[in-house]
């Protein structure tokens, strides 16, 4: 019982624990996270729509603006010794924070069958290349086995396969982008002519490389809570996401403009697209290891948003419970086809629900973010609870009306963030007496 015990991660929700993660830990870790096929997907869309060179400004300049929410949460995180889910307890009060919770759960569990379907399909295509054997099913549950088992050894064995993870994504991506260059002349795709095909247009696309940074919200201080300190957590999240999300989204406008000039399809399966310039194993592996890495961390923040609703629950518990319900949801014919609704789901439900933790944070005091926030009894019992979730539906409405029915020429994951975080600030400061001040003691809550 003791090895198993030392096996197993030790993760808890409270704020005193010891800080694993140094700079080049940090910086491995969200290169890890954003160097993902769905993030190379999201590159694919920009062109040919866009001129290449406008695509990966585009990209460039909607990732140093689309990281600053989801540093400011990790710096929440690293602050506090808190995880995502938590630190929403102040705002929205004991039952709004369960209830995000279990939302954001949820969210997580689809996101990682997405990603294991992803990651088996890769898999699957390196093994029968080499041997000739195919089996997508076998090969998709026993990618999401290796992320259920690397989870449940907590987030110190998360940090290490991250680090190497990475490493080996950057060098595989490196080799597919060389040999792209020495089959062909990749200087045409700055001469290509803009087409049409995903209706993407550049308001769009910078609305979608800053929604790609904002899903990253609900999760980024489950990881740099464990920062050795605020400039780490600043710092090498910024240069790691950003420099992954130049490298995904770079090589997913390369794959897709060289495609468009050599009459190839587009498709949601990269490695098939690469596979026709004769080199599809090493792109396999791009895929597998970014998407594994990915899955990892949603498969943690899932664990870590159940603990939140149950505090006193044994992390094994329920890492393992939705670990089995990841690897069966996987194989759920046509999951993959739902993959641009589901990123607007994610827009909706979790850009508002993370304005409001922001502007609470850092625009009406600090005081309160403690452990003591786990401790609360009474469903409602914070003063801005009700403030909170009024503003929160009205961003999550605003977010589906731009997006669904009448959608912005600049799209809606900017203003839908900051009109959010202004009416829950705004509320809290007309109507809260002292909306700084957070009991400290189990009663006041």
């Amino acid at each position: 019982m003791t090895i198993i015990k030392r096996v197993l991660g030790q993760d808890t929700l409270d704020a005193h624990h010891s800080k694993s993660l140094g700079a080049f830990g940090t910086v491995f870790l969200w290169l890890g996270a954003n160097v993902v096929v769905t993030t190379i997907l999201t590159g694919m869309l920009l062109v040919p729509d866009l001129p290449f060179m406008t695509a990966m400004g585009t990209v460039l300049l909607g990732s140093l603006i689309g990281a600053v929410p989801l540093l400011l949460v990790g710096l929440m995180g690293q602050h506090t010794g808190l995880p995502s889910m938590a630190l929403t307890r102040r705002a929205y009060g004991p039952l709004g924070s369960k209830v995000i919770s279990l939302i954001n759960m949820a969210v997580l569990i689809a996101w990682s069958w997405i990603q294991a379907l992803l990651a088996g399909m890769s898999l699957d295509y390196a093994i029968s290349s080499a041997t000739g054997y195919s089996n997508l099913p076998l090969m998709t549950i026993l990618c999401e086995v290796i992320v259920v088992l690397v989870v449940l050894r907590g987030h110190l064995g998360i940090e290490k396969v991250e680090r190497w993870a990475a490493l080996a994504m950057v060098g595989l991506a490196a080799i597919v982008l060389y040999q792209l260059n020495r089959h062909y002349d990749v200087t045409s795709l700055l001469d290509m002519p803009i087409e049409s095909r995903n209706g993407i247009t550049l308001g769009i696309a910078f609305d979608i490389v800053v929604a790609t940074a904002f899903s990253w919200i609900s999760s980024s201080a489950d990881y740099n809570r464990n920062c050795k300190s605020g400039r780490i957590a600043i710092w090498g999240t910024y240069s790691g996401y950003v420099l992954a999300a130049m490298i995904a989204m770079g090589l997913g406008a390369v794959v897709s403009g060289l495609s468009v000039l050599t009459g190839m399809p587009q498709t949601y399966d990269p490695t098939r697209l690469l596979s026709g310039f004769g080199f599809g194993l090493p792109a396999a592996l791009v895929v597998f290891f970014s998407v594994m890495t990915t899955n990892i961390m949603a498969v943690y923040s899932a664990t870590m948003s159940c603990m939140n609703v149950s505090p006193g629950m044994a992390f094994w518990k329920p890492a393992l419970i939705i670990g089995v319900v990841t690897v069966f949801g996987a194989l759920i014919p046509g999951i993959l086809d739902q993959f641009q609704n589901f990123l607007l789901l994610v827009g909706a439900l979790f850009i508002p629900a993370f304005a409001v933790v922001i502007a609470d944070y850092f625009l009406l005091g600090k005081a309160g973010y403690s452990s003591e926030l786990l401790k609360a009894r009474h469903q409602l019992g914070r003063p801005t609870a009700k403030i909170a979730i009024c503003a929160y539906l009205s961003g999550a409405a605003l977010a589906a009306y731009w997006t669904l029915v009448s959608p912005l020429s600049f799209g809606a994951s900017l203003p839908v963030f900051v009109i959010t975080g202004a009416i829950y600030w705004f509320g809290c400061t007309l109507l809260v007496r002292h909306p700084s001040a957070v009991p400290h003691s189990e009663e006041d809550y």
